[in-house]
């Protein structure tokens, strides 16, 4: 027999012949794959959830920058619808509020000066009433200054005064004016401090009144002099 003959298996040397089972291998494939399978997908959904979280986090930053702009525009829409309506209400409704204060202070202003010049005016009558107490001679100056305006050409001049300051003027008038002709009368209706001197028709006015009121007409002010009377 030659040697290829020899590798020939006859039927009869054949025994019972069964099929082959890769049940145990078969099974560990496919749970390898399933395996992979699985791995895969996990891999492929956290992919998915990364890609989802970066678009999430993408999509949050533009709808913040947008919001952001958005608001920041309003802002300054209501800024500007504030300045031209609200704003300039206000700048208006300040610009009256500050004319009237000005005015009240320049009302309060001229409301001391004219307290303040009253009071002066006040201060300055209580002192020329005290000078016209206790200075008989007070009223001489006065005196002198009419009949220096009257006496002309030697004509004669009458003297109204105070009886009172007739009494202590009478003989220093007469030593004066010892070449003019004096006539001196006592009235009574006259305040003590003043006179009234006439002569040719002229007369002067020097009463304590009337020189007051020219006095404080010069300072635009009326003030009477309320004559003291028992000082008459």
């Amino acid at each position: 027999m030659s040697k290829a003959q020899s590798r020939f298996i006859s039927g009869e040397n054949v025994g019972v012949v069964t099929d082959w089972q890769f049940s145990a291998v078969d099974q560990s494939s496919i749970r390898f794959a399933a395996k992979l399978k699985a791995q895969e997908d996990a891999e492929e959904q956290s992919r998915a959830e990364g890609a989802r979280q970066a678009g999430f986090a993408a999509g949050y930053a533009e709808g913040f920058a947008q919001g952001h702009a958005q608001a920041t525009l309003e802002g300054q829409r209501l800024i500007a619808d504030y300045i031209d309506h609200e704003g300039a209400q206000a700048a208006s409704t300040f610009a009256t509020l500050f004319v009237n204060a000005e005015q009240r202070i320049k009302e309060a202003d001229q409301a001391i000066a004219q307290g303040v010049l009253e009071l002066a005016c006040e201060i300055a009558r209580q002192v020329a009433r005290r000078d016209i107490a206790v200075n008989p001679n007070a009223l001489q100056p006065v005196i002198r200054e009419s009949l220096g305006m009257l006496l002309t050409d030697g004509k004669a001049a009458t003297i109204r005064m105070n009886p009172l300051d007739l009494d202590v003027l009478a003989e220093p008038l007469q030593q004066e004016f010892a070449s003019a002709s004096l006539n001196l009368v006592a009235d009574s209706s006259l305040t003590r401090g003043g006179c009234l001197v006439e002569s040719a028709g002229t007369v002067i006015d020097g009463t304590v009144e009337r020189r007051w009121q020219r006095t404080v007409a010069g300072l635009g002010l009326e003030s009477a002099w309320e004559a003291d009377h028992a000082d008459e």
